[in-house]
């Protein structure tokens, strides 16, 4: 008998003697949110998070926010599905030695206050920079996650980030310090309306 057949038989022995216990069901969301206006449910617990949250009507209003923004940066890694219109103007950057990292989410979702980051954008932007700006539609922002994984069902990377402001820690000594995982600040960029 193999090491895994082992380990399998030491399952099913543990499982025969337990009651069956039916499904669940579907995952309803745990936190309330206001449906009608997830944008305002994304905002309000992204920002208690740490978060900070820009609005801009279009891109370009988005895009003249970002060179203004990015004045004072020396460069910048940028994530693959970032647009052109909404790339900095500043020399690339590896993310390791950038300041600034730019992405694009898939979307956000109001009821955990958290950006959706898709692997293909590229990780590394996503985590190594101290500074993240990252772009995100108004019109993909969701109310609950169920509702964001079932319309993303199609065209799901290898790996989703849900990223709900900077990165923060209390490990030693109960004392919150920013950026020890991540960056230590995020900025997201809420575009009201057209295509990115």
């Amino acid at each position: 008998m193999s090491a895994r057949d082992r380990i399998l038989e030491r399952v099913r022995e543990a499982l025969r003697d337990r009651d069956a216990v039916e499904h669940p069901g579907k995952f309803e969301g745990w936190r309330p949110t206001a449906a009608s206006q997830p944008i305002n449910g994304l905002i309000q617990l992204l920002e208690a998070a740490g978060g900070e949250v820009v609005r801009q009507p279009n891109v370009d209003a988005a895009s003249a926010w970002l060179a203004s923004f990015c004045a004072d940066f020396e460069s910048s890694a940028v994530g693959e599905t970032v647009p052109h219109a909404l790339r900095p103007p500043l020399p690339s950057g590896t993310p390791d030695t950038a300041p600034l990292g730019v992405s694009l989410a898939r979307g956000g979702v109001a009821e955990t206050g958290s950006l959706i980051m898709d692997a293909r954008d590229g990780r590394r932007a996503h985590l190594l920079v101290p500074t993240h700006v990252v772009f995100v539609h108004a019109g993909d922002v969701y109310a609950t996650l169920r509702e964001a994984l079932i319309d993303l069902a199609d065209d799901l990377p290898s790996a989703i980030g849900f990223h709900s402001g900077p990165s923060k820690s209390a490990d030693i000594g109960q004392i919150l310090v920013r950026g020890v995982h991540g960056p230590g600040r995020l900025v997201a960029v809420l575009i009201e309306s057209g295509d990115l």
